[in-house]
């Protein structure tokens, strides 16, 4: 009877053991920092192409020259 108990014991560790690796993901989080990571500094190498075009500085510059320019009252 005492050999009965311990092998239940056991298979339920074994199951609870089981569970846990099936459910954790651990090592999904640094992937997933990862992709984020490389996304986001893609993200602001396109972002500073666009922004130090010519275009967009010449459009900034005119937009802050006529907010500086307005006269109020």
């Amino acid at each position: 009877m005492k050999n009965q108990h311990f092998g239940g014991r056991l298979l339920d560790r074994a199951g609870a053991e089981f569970g846990r690796l099936i459910s954790d993901d651990a090592g999904m989080s640094t992937a997933e920092y990862a992709i984020g990571t490389v996304a986001a500094a893609a993200f602001g190498a396109i972002l500073y192409t666009v922004i130090s075009g010519d275009n967009v500085v010449s459009a900034l510059t005119g937009i802050i020259s006529r907010a500086l320019s307005t006269s109020i009252g």
